[in-house]
């Protein structure tokens, strides 16, 4: 497979060829809901937490004899029916995580990267010299590169300024090549990644390089 590799000011500077993983026939989505569904609940905190009646505070007196009175039955203030009670089957602080094998890891993020460059998704340059820190000369490169919409931007090894010029850009997410995941890449409308990222790409058995 061939992408296409542009300079920074968006002119195109010929293809490179790369080598994809193809020892899956098909793309199975079912593996790409796991993972992504694993990541997703990894990132609740699970702190939710309720009072029981137990826990509630208050007396377990009874409030007022049980006949006689005209009003309903009542065995404590601190009954769930009851205004400032306990309450019943509360969420209780829980771990939400989801244990997926390494290898389905790996599968579904080959699969998703595969299928981001298929598509046209995929955007490589072949660097990204940012001289200035300031937000407005970064967003003038990402125009020249024609970068519309949520994108996600992969990097080997990010400068002082590159840092500092990204991090206001809303629509614009920044990762290391070494920890992108297959939920970043599905979450975005066009991905831009450096040659040199996508060599650490390759390090990472997504892609191979056949020839530069």
């Amino acid at each position: 497979m061939k992408i296409k590799i542009y300079s920074q000011d968006g002119k195109s500077k010929g293809e490179q060829e790369i080598r994809l993983r193809d020892d899956f026939k098909e793309v199975s989505p079912q593996v790409i809901h796991d993972v992504v569904t694993a990541y997703r609940a990894a990132q609740r905190s699970g702190t939710a937490n309720t009072k029981t009646v137990a826990e509630v505070s208050g007396s377990g007196k009874k409030p007022w004899r049980q006949k006689g009175t005209g009003r309903a039955r009542a065995g404590q203030a601190r009954s769930p029916i009851w205004r400032k009670g306990g309450v019943v089957f509360g969420p209780k602080p829980r771990d939400y995580s989801k244990n997926v094998p390494k290898a389905v890891r790996q599968l579904a993020f080959e699969q998703a990267l595969s299928t981001r460059i298929q598509d046209g998704d995929v955007m490589v340059v072949d660097s990204l010299d940012v001289k200035s820190p300031k937000t407005k000369d970064f967003v003038g490169i990402l125009k020249g590169l024609k970068v519309e919409g949520r994108t996600l931007l992969i990097h080997e090894a990010p400068s002082h300024n590159l840092r500092l010029a990204s991090r206001n850009v809303e629509w614009l997410n920044t990762t290391p090549a070494e920890s992108v995941n297959t939920y970043q890449l599905l979450n975005c409308s066009k991905i831009v990644l450096t040659r040199a990222a996508l060599e650490k790409l390759a390090s990472r058995r997504i892609t191979r390089e056949v020839s530069k």
